[in-house]
C-alpha cells in the first residue's frame, strides 16, 4: 500500500475552496462560537465551516450552502484548540491507541509520541504499519526517532542501525530525534549519532535533548551540536539557562517530577513573563496519574500558578505547533487547520465539555462517541507473552558482593552487600530483597541485591521494564518463582505474590508491555498494585517508574542491564550477566 504523501489530495483541496464558493456545503457550521484567537491573543467572535477534517473558514460570514450541515449553536461555549502534548511515552503499561482515545476526550488531540518501544519490539515493516494504522484514529499521531537505547543491550547495532534509524528519521510521522539521553557519548565523540542530528536538521525536524544537571557550557555544547529543546528543568534557574542558549523548553508535571507549579513560581521571582519558547509536559506518567485529565490538568496547573491565562492555552497548542513546524496544520482555529476543537463552558475551565477531533465528536456533551475504532494488535506483532522456559531454584543463586540501593524511585547507587545472600528468604527486619533481571528468551540472567525497595515484598515478577526482559525480585525464592509463573500464565504482566498465593496482578497481553484494556479500568489495576507495594514497605513515589528505570542507563548511578551491572558514570560493566 502506497503512503498518500500529502495530508490532502489536490481532488480534496478543491472541494474545500468549493464550499467557500457555496458549490458544496459544509459537513458542519459551528455557529456564533467565541473562540481563542492566537495571532490577535483575544477571545473573539466568528462562524467556523468545517468540511471533513479541515477547518475552511473562520470569520463573519456564514455558508450559502447548508445542505445536511450539521449547526450547532456555540453561544453557551469557548472554543480553543484541540491541546497537543509534547513529550508522550505511550507506553507506560497502557498502549498508543487507549492513551490516545482517553487523552482526546479530555481535550489533547494531538500527540507526539516515543518510538523507543516500537524500535525494541518490532521490524520497522511492522512498526511503520502501526504507524499507517494510528492515522486512521480522531486524534492525531506523531513520532520521535530514538538515537540510542537508554541502556546496554546486546543487539544495539542491530536495532539502533543505520539503516533503521534514518528510515524512522526520513519517516513523514515523526516530527524530532531524541530525545537524546545518550547525549554524553555525543559528547564523548560518537560520530554516527552527530551524523544523524544532522540528518534530523537538514529534514527540517527538531532534536531534543534529556539534559537533566547539564552546566551552561555543557547546554551550549549540546546546541552547537545540533539540540533544539529540552524538558528536564528541575527549576526556575534551569529553564532561564535553557532559554539563555537559545532552547525552547518544557515544563514538567509528571509522577516523579511535578515540577511546574514551582517552576512558575520560580520565573515569577527572576521576572520572566515571556512564555512563548515554553511547552508543558506529563512525560510519560502511569495511568493513575492521569485520573485528573492530561494537558488540560496541566494548563489548569499553569493558571493556577500564575501563567496568564492565554499564555497557559498557548503553551499546549500553538506554541507547541510552531517549534515543530506544524503550525499549518495544527494549534489555531483557524483556515486551513485540522479542525481539532474543544468546546469549554468557561475560559479559565480547559476540560472539555465537547471534543472535535478530524471534524468528528470523540466527545459531546461529557458522553464518549464510537468514533475510536479498535485496534487489532496482533496484526503488528504484539500478542501475549510465550515464554517456552522455566525459572527453577537452581537460576536464584546469588553471590555477588555488588548491590542497589535505590535513593528515591529512580536514583540508584552501588551497595555492598554484608549479608549471606545463599539462604531462600530474606529477613523482613531489613530492606533488603533479592533482584534478577532474566533475558525474556531465558538465555542469560544477572542476581543481586537490592537495598531500599521494600521490607515485605515477597514475590514480585514483571515483564514490563525498559528492554522487555523479566525482572524478579523479592524477599522468598518461593514467592519470586510463584509470582513468574503467574506472570508466564497471565501472557505477562505485574504480579505480587505472597505465601504462595497471587495477591494482585496488572495483565500485559500485549507482548507482556502493555495492556490492551481502556486506561480507566487500567488506573485500578495500577492503584490496587501501587497499594499493595506501600502496605509491604515501598516508600518510593512511583513504582512502575522504578521497574522501567531500572535498566535505564541515563540516569545514576548503577543499572542491571542485559549486559551486566553496568556502572553509569564510568560506562563499563561492572558483573557481567550470566548463561544458563
Amino acid at each position: 500500500m502506497l503512503e498518500q504523501r500529502y495530508r490532502w489530495k489536490n481532488k480534496q483541496l478543491r472541494e474545500h475552496v468549493a464550499v467557500i464558493d457555496g458549490a458544496k456545503a459544509p459537513t458542519m457550521l459551528l455557529k456564533n462560537a467565541t473562540y481563542l484567537n492566537q495571532t490577535f491573543r483575544k477571545w473573539m467572535k466568528a462562524n467556523i465551516w468545517i468540511y471533513g477534517d479541515r477547518i475552511v473558514y473562520v470569520g463573519e460570514a456564514l455558508p450559502s450552502n447548508l445542505k445536511e450541515t450539521e449547526v450547532v449553536n456555540c453561544e453557551d461555549y469557548f472554543l480553543v484548540p484541540g491541546y497537543i502534548e509534547p513529550h508522550v511515552h505511550p507506553f507506560q503499561l497502557y498502549n498508543p491507541h487507549s492513551f490516545a482515545k482517553y487523552a482526546g476526550e479530555r481535550g489533547t488531540t494531538t500527540l507526539v509520541n516515543d518510538n523507543m518501544l516500537l524500535a525494541l519490539q518490532l521490524d520497522k515493516k511492522k512498526a511503520f504499519s502501526l504507524l499507517r494504522e494510528m492515522r486512521t484514529i480522531p486524534s492525531t499521531m506523531y513520532w520521535w526517532c530514538r538515537l540510542d537505547p537508554q541502556t546496554e543491550i546486546i543487539n544495539e547495532e542491530d536495532a539502533f542501525s543505520h539503516g533503521n534509524v534514518k528510515a524512522w528519521l526520513e519517516h513523514d510521522a515523526v516530527l524530532q530525534a531524541g530525545e537524546l539521553t545518550g547525549w554524553p557519548k555525543l559528547l564523548d565523540g560518537d560520530d554516527l549519532m552527530l551524523h544523524w542530528i544532522q540528518e534530523a536538521k537538514r529534514m527540517r525536524k527538531q532534536v531534543e535533548g534529556h539534559f537533566p544537571g547539564a552546566s551552561p557550557k555543557t547546554l551550549a555544547k549540546l546546541m552547537l551540536l545540533g539540540a533544539d529543546s529540552d524538558h528536564e528543568s528541575m527549576s526556575g534557574r534551569d529553564v532561564y539557562e535553557r532559554l539563555l542558549h537559545g532552547y525552547t523548553v518544557t515544563l514538567r508535571y509528571s509522577s516523579i517530577r511535578p515540577d511546574l507549579p514551582r517552576i512558575v513560581r520560580e520565573l515569577a521571582e527572576m521576572d520572566i513573563t515571556c512564555f512563548d519558547k515554553m511547552m508543558m509536559t506529563t512525560d510519560g506518567s502511569p495511568p493513575a496519574f492521569y485520573e485528573d485529565g492530561v494537558s488540560d490538568k496541566l494548563i489548569k496547573l499553569a493558571i493556577e500558578s500564575g501563567v496568564p491565562l492565554i499564555d497557559a492555552y498557548n503553551m499546549a497548542t500553538v506554541n507547541v505547533a510552531r517549534f515543530y513546524n506544524i503550525e499549518y496544520l495544527h494549534g489555531n482555529i483557524m483556515t486551513g487547520r485540522v479542525a481539532n476543537i474543544n468546546f469549554l463552558k468557561a475560559k479559565d475551565e480547559p476540560t472539555p465539555v465537547s471534543v472535535l477531533a478530524k471534524g468528528k465528536w470523540i466527545l459531546r456533551d461529557e458522553e464518549q462517541t464510537s468514533n475510536f475504532k479498535d485496534i487489532e494488535w496482533s496484526d503488528y506483532g504484539f500478542q501475549p507473552l510465550s515464554l517456552n522456559w522455566n525459572l527453577t531454584m537452581d537460576d536464584l543463586q546469588f553471590s555477588m558482593p555488588l548491590g542497589l540501593k535505590l535513593e528515591n524511585a529512580v536514583i540508584m547507587k552501588p551497595y555492598s552487600i554484608t549479608f549471606d545472600v545463599s539462604r531462600d528468604e530474606i529477613s523482613t527486619e531489613n530492606d533488603e530483597s533479592f533482584l534478577m533481571l532474566m533475558d525474556h528468551e531465558g538465555k542469560w540472567r544477572i542476581n543481586t541485591i537490592i537495598k531500599g525497595f521494600s521490607t515485605r515484598v515477597s514475590g514480585f515478577a514483571s515483564s514490563f521494564s525498559s528492554t522487555g526482559d523479566i525482572v524478579l525480585l523479592g524477599k522468598s525464592k518461593l514467592d519470586m518463582i510463584a509470582a513468574f509463573n503467574r506472570m508466564k500464565e497471565i501472557g505477562g504482566g505485574i504480579v505480587l505474590a505472597e505465601d504462595g498465593e497471587i495477591v494482585t496482578e496488572i495483565p500485559l497481553k500485549l507482548n507482556g508491555l502493555m495492556s490492551e484494556k481502556p486506561l480507566s479500568a487500567l488506573q485500578e489495576e495500577e492503584k490496587k498494585m501501587r497499594e499493595a507495594l506501600v502496605e509491604r514497605g515501598y516508600e518510593h513515589c512511583d513504582p512502575i517508574y522504578t521497574l522501567l528505570f531500572l535498566s535505564s542507563t541515563h540516569l545514576p548511578y548503577i543499572r542491571l542491564t542485559p549486559r551486566g551491572l553496568y556502572d553509569v558514570m564510568n560506562k563499563n560493566i561492572l558483573f557481567p550477566t550470566v548463561m544458563r
